[in-house]
């Protein structure tokens, strides 16, 4: 890896689109979980199959729940990590240099 590639950085631009893709991902993930989900209770209460208390029939349900709040916990944790991981870069970048100016 070149030092010109470890001090070129994303746009701003595209560091705002990279965000506004892990977000829209998140919330999609979310309005999917929602919508098939009232879907099934909808189903399940109309049409008498099935049962949504206790855990019985709709247990992956639980699993999905799991799925995406690991999603949304990792898609966040990312975002507020980013200032985070540029400093660090920044840090080593320096140490580097001064050690090569040495």
């Amino acid at each position: 890896m070149s030092s010109r590639h470890l001090t070129e950085s994303p746009t701003l631009e595209q560091r705002a689109r990279r965000r506004v893709a892990l977000k829209t991902g998140f919330f999609i993930h979310a309005l999917v979980f929602v919508l098939v989900n009232a879907g099934l209770w909808l189903a399940s209460t109309v049409g008498g199959f099935g049962r949504w208390h206790g855990g019985g029939t709709f247990v992956p349900l639980w699993g999905w729940a799991l799925g995406l709040s690991i999603h949304g916990i990792v898609v966040f944790l990312k975002l507020q990590g980013e200032g985070m991981g540029r400093r660090m870069v920044e840090r080593e970048i320096e140490t580097l240099r001064r050690r090569e100016g040495q």
